[in-house]
């Protein structure tokens, strides 16, 4: 590996561990956030609805941008957009003005989702670079920056810490760490001179890619996988609190096992997939993070919910990373091949805060996540699609197996 690509990788580290910190931030507040907005569980998922249209607003433009200017260019768009987003969402809560915060979580999902894309589709370049996986251990960074934020989170929680202040305070630093990456990621990755043309790379282009049946297998996994990881990051410190009665603290403490287990098995995962191979690998992690959900939705004490979601954890660690490192690699279309199947996981952000959160209204949140569960026994059905594809893309892709 030359100092270029080197440099290249360490700067893609960094900003996803930037972005996991902030994402975390945000997420182990979340009680302290409804509490000073004073709304309901089905309120708050309106709140978060914000965070769900934005990302899905920005993984949707992503793709197109990437493909006209390139990723270093979106990654820059996406790190001022999660910056000024924290802003927002701090002054809201400092307000209590719940639709400063629905703001401000799109502006925050909109930078995370224009990035995600981006880093996916500069990290599969890098993996066919250097020929070694680099999309797990790159989702681990993310994962650990979510581990330091909600180490962060629980303490200033325990300690009365105003919220606003907090994000104020992450915001700055996300910022610093957004500057300092941008300066090590090369131009024109991804980058397609025919996407310049009117309509080119636009809805169209992005579409063109769902032909292949295998993709669209593919992007119901990540749907799926994604969903179960997604549903962590937006209601587990509150499902905990309503659902077992524990303290903010205790539910910010559970996130952060929940979100230490999913960076052991990102940064584990390399190994493991050069074992056992793509498939295996993701039918077993859905089946793990199955059984991990199952016992947090039964479980008589919640000790016994809180250690499961090591379980959830470990399971839907390499759901994601996997997936769109089976997109990437192909020598036709990558970057809208993975901007695609990113598209599809970020449905699971549109649709599931919201969704959740009116059902929980009605069955609470524990038996709200069997809906989770359902999905995570599909993606395990379906994982054969992420084997081999066909040796001629030109042709119809041959029957998956599950």
């Amino acid at each position: 590996m030359d100092a270029a690509t080197r440099r290249r990788r360490a700067a893609l580290f960094l900003f996803m561990l930037a972005a996991g910190a902030g994402m975390a931030s945000w997420v182990a507040r979340t009680p302290a956030v409804r509490d000073g907005l004073d709304v309901s569980t089905g309120a708050m998922g309106l709140v978060l609805f914000g965070l769900s249209t934005g990302s899905m607003a920005g993984v949707t433009a992503s793709g197109p941008l990437v493909r006209r200017y390139g990723g270093r260019t979106a990654i820059t768009v996406g790190a001022g957009l999660i910056t000024a987003g924290l802003l927002v969402v701090a002054a809201g809560t400092g307000l209590a003005l719940a639709g400063g915060v629905f703001c401000g979580l799109a502006l925050f999902g909109g930078g995370m989702g224009l990035s995600e894309v981006a880093f996916n589709i500069e990290g599969a370049d890098v993996e066919r670079v250097i020929g070694r996986p680099v999309l797990p251990v790159l989702h681990g960074c993310f994962s650990l920056g979510t581990v330091v934020g909600a180490l962060l989170g629980m303490a200033l929680t325990a300690a009365a810490f105003p919220v606003g202040w907090h994000l104020t305070v992450v915001a700055v630093l996300v910022a610093v760490a957004g500057a300092a990456a941008v300066r090590a990621i090369p131009h024109g990755t991804g980058k397609e001179e025919g996407a310049r043309t009117p309509g080119a790379g636009g809805l169209r282009g992005q579409l063109t890619v769902w032909r292949d049946r295998r993709l669209v297998l593919i992007g119901v996994i990540v749907l799926a996988m994604a969903f179960a990881e997604g549903a962590a990051n937006d209601w587990l410190p509150l499902l905990m609190v309503d659902g077992y009665e524990v303290s903010a603290t205790a539910g910010s403490l559970t996130f952060l096992v929940f979100a230490s287990s999913m960076t052991l098995g990102r940064f584990a995962g390399g190994p493991v997939l050069e074992r056992f191979g793509r498939v295996r690998t993701v039918r077993a992690s859905a089946v793990v993070a199955a059984l991990g959900l199952a016992v947090v939705v039964v479980a008589p004490s919640p000790a016994m919910a809180g250690a499961a979601t090591v379980l959830w954890g470990l399971g839907a660690s390499l759901g994601f990373p996997v997936t769109v490192s089976v997109a990437g690699d192909h020598p036709h279309d990558a970057a809208a091949r993975v901007a695609a199947v990113s598209t599809a996981g970020y449905l699971a952000f549109l649709v599931g805060p919201p969704a959740l959160g009116f059902l929980a209204d009605h069955i609470g949140l524990r038996l709200t996540m069997t809906v989770v569960l359902g999905l995570l026994i599909v993606a395990a059905t379906l994982a054969g699609a992420l084997g081999p594809a066909p040796r001629h893309p030109a042709a119809d892709p041959e029957p998956v197996t599950p």
